[in-house]
């Protein structure tokens, strides 16, 4: 007889919505923080009234340390900051409406192919594992399962929605207090994206949490059916997260290569310059890609890993004994990454005062130690709880048996691959270290050099990351077959809420930027404004970084979980079917950055005719007497994402469906370890790439060393040379870079979902042949 949990499963089931609704409390209260930053011109409650708050929310919004006392330009920041909600809403909403009609189509897909396993039956059938029970039919699955996907999409859309009106709340907030000092534009800029943080993690808990519940009023003891239904969620918010992903970066790259090319390189004016007609557009599109894309995929980041764990766990004791506690062991670490990276917040936001530039980065980073080691603690005391001292876990066709000290390593082993692949990203990202500054000293022969120590250092930079996720592979699949992977992912992203805080702060200081240089603010608010925006970037590259990785541990966990569903015990890479599928799989990644690159490609292209066109046919626009047709540009960017997202979110989804109804499971399972190969390889280097270029820039322009003072100012040789290497990289570090980590996930999942279907008339060609 198999020892149940030490925690009790009415516990259990408090535990985990309360964890969720302190979660969402604690983000609104950051958002409450936040909106007593006045964007207006009354002033308001007088310092005094604040107690002399460190954070200064109380204190007079017009007291710059010039002693400038301008209202007007409080005004300014509000008109720049609605013009840039109200964009980035119109796409959103133009984005949402085509993915919605996707939803209804891919919902109905889901119900017609899994109702047809059992010819829509709706008898009970004996259960996949145990034929000595019954389970419930195909149909219920089937019905379920598009239920849950449609639910998974939903909340997808939502954090994505949410996200981007956060962040466009809070970008002219952040400039406001950028006249008081770094320190509070920091904490306004840091608050605001552990408002998302928060409100992403805990929602996608509590909605998992509740969707698992109601479906057990349905399929009582049939765990092994209710949680292949759950897997849909994870579908749903994967695929809302593709088209997101990549039609805001199209956008937002769009219009930042436009801005660039033209502004920066043929008319040398200053980026986010109010004379640029992109400028708008390029505002826009770093919330609609930067936050509302990265909000949806890092919840299809950790929805499908939940899913792949529930799934592999409702076949090994936890289910078969019915242990809810267990069964619950991937929700409880998620809980307790709520409350850990809540202590971990107070850190930055009270516990120490940013007093200067150089003290920004660092407390981004120790964000990361410090959620790292709390969370160490945090999983022994879950592992303790609510697992018990042994258990069984399904491993292709036998049962391992598993202590649970092994599994509290893989959760481990997962976290500290996370915070290692980081601090690698950092180094390869950050203008603070050698080699973005070997990147910075190569523009000094021009743009090829400089486009030639990129692609080396984005290679490069994918060897400790690769080593660490293998380490991490070998580790927990080692002590607990692919459960140990799927809550080794799981423990890649329990610190989710800190790692989304970090992640949305680089666009928000990003337009807090730009809307300093549209309000004509002073040249010391903008030096503030951009030592924001470059930690930020290297912030938002190690965002990138955690994506990628907790993708190859979920995908693998997920293929994992298919083969077994789909009867496959060995995957043999000498036969036929695997091998062409191999092939065919390393191909997607390649084919899906190309038709990516091109889009943004042939985006930006029309956006420099048009800003070339307004330059040049616009009188006064140079001088500042007349105002640029902002909305053109806007339109532009909308128009070229929406057209062109719908091919590569065709390739992600119809492949899967494809190779498993013509070539079969087995074709598909090597379909799915080629992506899965070379997807990771591709997302990390193009990521990284693209982060180095990007600072490299800044390294030049912000002119702190004698080395980079050597290769500046603005608009010097090397600088336009290091602003061709950035344009070249935008594309790749915020379309195709990480939206690669979204189609090994979305493949992988997809099968799941459909592994069923595929089991019982996949593979027809083969038959027949």
């Amino acid at each position: 007889m198999v020892a149940s949990a030490f925690l009790p499963e009415l516990w259990t089931e408090i535990l985990i919505p309360v964890c969720a609704v302190v979660g969402i409390a604690f983000s609104l209260f950051q958002w409450f923080i936040v909106s007593r930053v006045r964007v207006s011109a009354d002033q308001g409650a007088s310092s005094s009234s604040s107690g002399g708050s460190k954070n200064g929310y109380g204190d007079y919004l017009i007291e710059e340390e010039e002693g400038v006392n301008d209202q007007s330009v409080v005004a300014k920041c509000a008109e720049i900051q609605t013009a840039i909600s109200e964009g980035a809403t119109s796409f959103l909403f133009t984005e949402y409406r085509y993915v919605g009609v996707f939803m209804v189509i891919f919902a109905a897909i889901i119900f017609v192919f899994l109702g047809s396993v059992e010819g829509f039956s709706t008898e009970n059938k004996p259960c996949t594992y145990d034929e000595t029970k019954t389970c419930k039919p195909a149909l219920a699955t089937a019905a379920f399962s598009t239920i849950a996907f449609v639910l998974g999409a939903v909340t997808s859309v939502l954090s994505g929605f949410l996200g981007m009106k956060i962040a466009t709340y809070a970008n002219a907030r952040t400039t406001l207090e950028a006249r008081k000092g770094v320190g509070k534009a920091f904490i306004v800029a840091f608050r605001s994206g552990a408002v998302m943080g928060f409100l992403l993690a805990a929602s996608g808990l509590l909605v998992l949490y509740v969707t698992i519940n109601v479906f057990k009023i349905y399929y009582g003891d049939d765990w092994e059916g209710l949680f292949e239904a759950i897997t849909g969620y994870g579908l749903g918010g994967s695929s809302m997260a593709l088209f997101g992903r990549v039609g805001g970066g199209i956008y937002t790259k769009a219009a930042d290569v436009g801005a660039d090319l033209v502004g920066k390189i043929e008319r040398n004016i200053p980026e986010d310059d109010p004379r640029n007609p992109a400028v708008i557009a390029d505002n826009v599109g770093d919330n609609v890609g930067d936050i509302a894309g990265m909000g949806s995929d890092l919840f299809g980041s950790y929805a499908e890993a939940s899913c792949a764990a529930l799934v592999v766990a409702s076949i090994s004791s936890f289910g078969i004994n019915h242990d809810f506690t267990a069964m619950c062991y991937p929700l409880l670490i998620s809980s307790m990454g709520i409350l850990v990276c809540l202590i971990t917040t107070l850190f930055a936001t009270d516990f120490f005062e940013i007093k200067a530039v150089k003290e920004i980065e660092p407390a981004l980073k120790n964000q990361l130690i410090i959620s790292t080691v709390i969370m160490t603690v945090g999983i022994a005391v879950v592992s303790w709880v609510g697992l018990p001292s042994s258990f069984t876990i399904f491993n292709f066709g036998t049962q391992k048996i598993v202590q649970n000290w092994q599994l509290f390593l893989c959760v481990c082993v997962g976290l500290w691959a996370g915070l290692i692949i980081g601090f690698v990203t950092e180094y390869y990202t950050s203008n603070a270290y050698s080699p973005v500054q070997d990147v910075a000293d190569s523009c000094r022969t021009g743009a090829a050099t400089n486009v030639i120590f990129g692609l080396a250092l984005g290679y490069k930079s994918v060897i400790i990351p690769i080593f660490a996720i293998a380490v991490s592979i070998f580790v927990s699949f080692s002590f607990a077959a692919m459960y140990g992977v799927a809550v080794a992912a799981l423990g890649m992203l329990s610190t989710i809420a800190t790692g989304l805080a970090i992640d949305a702060y680089g666009p928000i200081s990003d337009n807090a930027g730009g809307i300093a240089e549209m309000a004509g603010m002073s040249h010391r608010i903008r030096e503030r404004t951009d030592a924001l925006d470059a930690a930020g970037n290297t912030t938002a590259a190690i965002g990138k970084g955690f994506a990628i990785g907790s993708a190859a541990l979920v995908s693998l966990a997920l293929f994992g979980a298919f083969v077994s569903r789909a009867g496959v015990h060995t995957v043999d890479v000498l036969t036929p079917k695997v091998i062409i599928g191999l092939l065919v799989g390393a191909m997607l990644p390649y084919w899906f950055s190309a038709m990516t690159m091109k889009s943004v490609g042939s985006a930006a292209l029309k956006m420099v005719e048009e800003v070339r066109r307004q330059f040049n046919t616009i009188p006064g626009l140079m001088e500042g007497t007349a105002k640029p047709d902002y909305a053109t540009c806007v339109k532009i960017s909308t128009d070229a994402s929406i057209k062109e997202m719908i091919p590569p979110g065709c390739l992600v989804m119809l492949t899967p469906l494809i190779v498993g109804f013509f070539f079969g499971v087995e074709t598909l399972s090597g379909v799915l370890a080629g992506s899965l190969v070379s997807g990771v390889q591709i997302a990390i280097s193009a990521s990284n790439t693209g982060g180095a270029w990007d600072n490299a820039k800044k390294y030049i322009e912000a002119g702190v060393s004698e080395h980079a003072k050597s290769l500046g100012p603005k608009g010097s040789e090397p600088h336009k040379a290091a602003v061709i290497g950035d344009t070249i990289g935008d594309p790749l570090k915020d379309t195709s870079g990480p939206s690669l980590n979204i189609l090994i996930k979305l493949m992988a999942v997809e099968s799941l979902v459909f592994a069923p279907f595929f089991a019982t008339h996949g593979g027809i060609l083969f038959k027949y042949l």
